[in-house]
């Protein structure tokens, strides 16, 4: 059976296609649909449709790979939107496609069961909105939280500047509870993460079988901080896999450095399982 995934997030649209279990391929377009949401509560028209196209054009794909299912789910950009109606018809008008508006809960719940099954351990996913994080200990959640920081968030906030980065990222993961995390196996997902990986094995092209399993340290995440913040962004976009995020990657990294130090992380892996496989898991019970 093949099935396919569509997640709509406020950085970037992405499909999964999956046949009897196994990931054939992932597929990104970078739309920047919560682009100006941190000052204005709603989407632009431009991002709306921009995103809406992305959406449509994913659908005609998943038609053309003759998938026995469909699903397609929005996040943090969507959900928090005061125009998200609006965002959900031209969709609608556009492919005819019903899109699962998921909770902070659901996302961060999806996640972990994409990258981890049913195996414990925690997960941070850095998105464009939100972040979440998650452990799982003895078959269970001991711990799950969605806060609304995320890449294009920040960068709408303080644009590349470490200092005033630095600031919102310490109000915002004030948010997280007190839990230490020192000996969890831990796993980061999304964009962010897989977009560092790809940075550190020098690639210009997303190879998920080489992103897959790379593993970082705090120390490691903040210097690529430092130096992705001090590099213009005309050299990030030329010379690393960030054409389209190139913006944007800084505070990201930021962002994953300072949730692994609030939670006492010391390393974790990259995962290129994620909340699209862990979205059929939900809506199929197995994958």
């Amino acid at each position: 059976m093949k099935i396919s995934a569509i997640d709509i997030g406020s950085n970037s649209v992405r499909l999964a296609l999956v046949s009897d279990g196994k990931t054939l391929y992932k597929r990104i377009r970078t739309t920047r649909l919560g682009e100006g949401l941190s000052f204005s509560g709603s989407m632009k028209d431009e991002a709306i449709e921009r995103t809406a196209l992305a959406v449509a054009d994913f659908v005609n794909c998943a038609k053309a790979e003759k998938t026995d299912k469909l699903y397609a789910f929005a996040t943090a950009a969507v959900r928090s939107a005061s125009n998200k109606a609006q965002f959900l018809a031209r969709v609608k008008e556009l492919c005819g496609l019903e899109i699962d508006v998921i909770s902070g809960e659901t996302e961060a719940k999806i996640g972990i069961l994409g990258a981890l099954g049913n195996n414990d351990g925690g997960i941070i996913d850095v998105g464009g909105a939100s972040t979440e994080v998650t452990f799982r200990a003895g078959g269970r959640t001991v711990y799950s939280k969605s806060v609304n920081v995320g890449t294009v968030r920040l960068f709408d906030l303080a644009a590349r500047n470490k200092q005033q980065l630095l600031r919102i990222i310490s109000e915002k993961i004030e948010e997280y509870d007190e839990f230490s995390a020192e000996n969890v196996n831990m796993r980061a997902i999304g964009g962010t993460a897989t977009r560092l990986a790809a940075i550190k094995h020098n690639l210009l092209q997303y190879t998920p079988d080489v992103t897959d399993g790379t593993n970082f340290t705090v120390g490691e995440l903040e210097k690529y901080a430092d130096g992705l913040l001090s590099t213009p962004v005309e050299i990030i976009r030329a010379n690393t896999i960030c054409s389209a995020s190139a913006e944007v990657i800084g505070g990201g990294c930021l962002l994953l450095a300072e949730i692994m130090k609030k939670f006492k992380i010391k390393s974790l892996t990259v995962s290129e399982r994620d909340n699209l496989e862990g979205y059929i898991i939900y809506k199929e019970g197995a994958l």
